[in-house]
């Protein structure tokens, strides 16, 4: 049975896995005995164990043998390395003296090899002095013979020969020399290159750019050819505007545009052949013609909007059809090459597109409130009727916020976001004067009202729906300022750098769409710029609102209408309230003495006017319950916004009916109580008269879930006390308030 030892020179030997698997294969013989086979394996491990030292044992011999002779070996190789290193030092002795030998002779060799540089300068000035003397002796007769090529040969020697003479006196004689040449020869391929260009001639055009290339006259070579195609674009101009006289530029525009797009794919197509850079020779193409149209485009839409009322419509109108051109031009530039769109020449185009619209830009907020002020001027909101009228207030609200609404979408299309400063500015006075005009209603109304009380509690309900009309211009304003904000951020802030697909490497400065930057297109000033640019920063960091100015109005709005509303529901009261002081029973010495002298306070009677006033507080749940029950966020809106009399800042308790009611109790007591202290003297009698009248409206409040007023109470207090007691009860009241009630009892 052989088995494997070589698993004993592993780094890793596990002597179980080694034992475990030999066991493994053992059991797989027939017949194998277990015991048997582990005597064997140990008896051949022994032997293996015995071959092993004998190994170990010779080679330890055959290396104590061999020491001897490797130290002799190793101390040969360490005098050689000695004899190596003393020769090595010989030699770089031997460099050093050859080199402090030889020092002036190097530099005599420096010295002439550089007088030899200048002498063969020298030669060749002369030589390049003497090819232009030549060549400027043979270029007339060149000339004279009209070879277009051996002129231009010779105009670039001459370019040649006058780099190597920059240091002559007479170098810019030469050169203007020389630039009136080129000025010949270019005059005399005139009608060749026009001819070419018109003939759309590729190998014609080829060989002429070869020649101003060499000549370094190339600018002037697309300057031909602008000028070429150029004026055919402005005579199509002209021919559209005289052949459709009837029409206007919003028909004329559609149609040039059509041109100049139809012209850029087939020219870029073309330049591509000729020109080593045809976007930008197509580019400017396309920028000198719009600055060159004749009519000018920003005559023809003054032209336009003379005398129209819709200006701002039209402006729009115009600058979509141009912002439709831009993004085809835009596209088309995009589809060809990478990082064409970031070149200066696309953003001179970008700017000639939108160049007519700037002037306008600027006004946009003149025209926006010319729009919002005749829209406002067509929405009614006074009417004879008061029924009307409060009608027409709320129905005033969705057209006003329509309007407006609008007006953001107005400003979205023809400034791009540019103009949303001044659209505040506008929406502001806008909703100033619809503020001016409600409060103008408003005091109508309540001349009305004071005319009309044949039912006051119709009036009542007049006002809560007038109060709505105030939360639903609350809850209409909110949401605007939302809309404005997100559009600002959203059109302007949108306005950030891209990078372009495929950048170079290291190169990680960002790149504009010139065709989106409408704060470059639009806007004239840096300032301006700025200030809109701060507007947005404000608003992304901690400014909540644009229409701070306008929510600030809508609530003194809500203010005035909630106390309209109060005043109305407390007119009532105020009349029975009005002359309590000046009751003549307070100083009668003889009402209802005979009878009642003797008689206990309970065993008295309210008088008319508090049961009057208990008789309509009684009646105002019922009266509040249904416009107040409901869920109506306008009212609950408006209620947060505007302040009702006598109440206190606070969370909206969960019915507003209770408010409502609160206030008209509160304010019930508080006239009550100025009444009672306006009482100049009153009698007994008469004092426990009115702690009967206190009582019993005491008595109506309890009824209603509400408590008296503290000054009340204290009143009640002061006037119940004895004679002898009053200082003592009065102890911890205001002083003013027990002296006002002592003088009132002739205490």
């Amino acid at each position: 049975m052989a088995m494997d030892f070589s698993k004993f020179m592993d780094e890793n030997f596990d002597i179980k896995e080694w034992v475990n698997g030999a066991f493994k294969s053992h059991k797989e013989s027939p017949g194998a005995n277990k015991d048997q086979y582990a005597t064997t394996m140990v008896m051949k491990l022994q032997m293996f164990i015995q071959e092993v030292n004998n190994v170990i044992e010779e080679t330890s011999q055959l290396a104590v043998q061999n020491l001897p002779r490797v130290a002799r070996e190793i101390e040969a190789v360490k005098q050689e390395a000695s004899l190596l290193q003393d020769q090595m030092r010989m030699v770089k002795e031997d460099i050093q003296k050859v080199e402090h030998d030889t020092a002036q002779s190097m530099q005599m060799l420096l010295q002439l090899d550089s007088i030899k540089s200048r002498m063969q300068a020298a030669s060749n000035a002369l030589q390049e002095a003497d090819n232009w003397t030549t060549l400027s002796a043979d270029i007339e007769e060149v000339f004279q013979s009209q070879d277009i090529h051996a002129i231009s040969t010779k105009l670039v020697g001459m370019q040649q020969s006058l780099q190597m003479l920059v240091d002559v006196p007479d170098y810019a004689e030469r050169c203007q020399h020389l630039e009136k040449l080129k000025d010949r020869l270019e005059a005399m391929l005139s009608p060749q290159l026009v001819a070419a260009f018109n003939a759309q001639s590729i190998d014609t055009a080829e060989a002429f750019v070869r020649i101003f290339s060499n000549i370094n006259r190339l600018p002037q070579l697309y300057k031909y050819y602008h000028k070429c195609h150029k004026n055919q674009l402005l005579q199509s101009w002209r021919t559209i505007v005289d052949s459709n006289d009837d029409d206007t530029v919003l028909e004329w525009l559609p149609e040039f545009y059509d041109q100049l797009v139809s012209t850029w794919h087939s020219q870029i197509k073309w330049c591509s052949e000729i020109f080593t850079e045809p976007h930008r020779v197509v580019c400017e193409l396309l920028t000198e013609t719009l600055n060159s149209m004749d009519p000018s485009l920003s005559s023809c839409i003054a032209k336009m909007l003379e005398g129209r009322t819709n200006t701002l419509e039209i402006l729009i109108d115009l600058k979509q059809i141009s912002e439709r051109f831009a993004k085809s031009i835009e596209a088309a530039v995009d589809s060809h090459g990478e990082g064409e769109m970031y070149k200066p020449h696309v953003q001179q185009l970008a700017m000639a597109v939108y160049a007519p619209y700037r002037p306008y830009i600027m006004k946009y907020s003149n025209f926006e409130d010319s729009v919002l002020d005749n829209h406002l001027n067509n929405i009614p909101l006074d009417h004879t009727e008061v029924i009307d009228c409060v009608r027409l207030l709320g129905e005033s609200v969705s057209r006003l916020f329509s309007a407006a609404n609008e007006s953001n979408e107005r400003c979205t299309k023809f400034t791009n976001g540019c103009g949303y400063i001044g659209l505040v500015k506008s929406l502001k006075s806008y909703f100033t004067s619809y503020g001016r005009e409600f409060r103008r209603v408003l005091t109508n109304l309540k001349e009305k009202f004071k005319v009309d009380h044949s039912d006051d509690w119709s009036l009542f309900q007049h006002s809560l729906r007038i109060i709505q009309t105030c939360g639903e211009l609350l809850l209409h304003t909110d949401e605007l300022d939302d809309n404005l904000m997100s559009s600002i951020i959203s059109s302007v802030g949108k306005q950030q750098p891209t990078t372009p697909r495929s950048p170079r490497p290291g190169d990680s400065r960002f790149r504009y769409n010139p065709f989106h930057m409408y704060t470059e297109l639009l806007l004239e000033t840096q300032g301006d710029r700025t200030a809109l640019d701060d507007l947005v920063t404000r608003l992304e960091e901690d400014v909540p609102s644009v229409l701070e100015d306008v929510k600030t109005e809508m609530s003194a709005l809500s203010v005035a209408v909630h106390r309209f509303a109060f005043d109305i529901a407390f007119a009532q009261l105020k009349s029975h309230l009005q002359d309590v002081s000046t009751m003549e029973m307070w100083t009668s010495a003889s009402a209802g003495r005979a009878i009642t002298s003797d008689l206990p306070t309970f065993s008295l009677s309210p008088l008319e006017y508090i049961t009057q006033i208990g008789q309509y507080l009684m009646t105002l749940p019922q009266h509040l319950e249904p416009f107040t029950t409901q869920d109506n966020p306008a009212i609950i809106t408006a209620l947060k916004h505007g302040k009702l009399p006598y109440t206190e800042e606070r969370e909206l308790i969960e019915h507003i009916a209770d408010l409502w009611l609160e206030s008209i109790a509160r304010g019930t007591m508080h006239m009550y109580c100025e009444e009672i202290l306006k009482i100049p003297e009153i009698t007994e009698h008469a004092t426990r008269q009115l702690t009967t009248d206190i009582d019993y409206l005491c008595n109506v409040l309890d009824d209603l879930g509400l408590q008296p007023s503290d000054l009340m109470k204290n009143i009640a207090s002061l006037l119940k006390a004895p004679k002898d007691d009053l200082s003592s009860c009065g102890e911890n009241m205001p002083q003013r308030l027990v002296g006002a009630i002592s003088g009132m009892r002739n205490l």
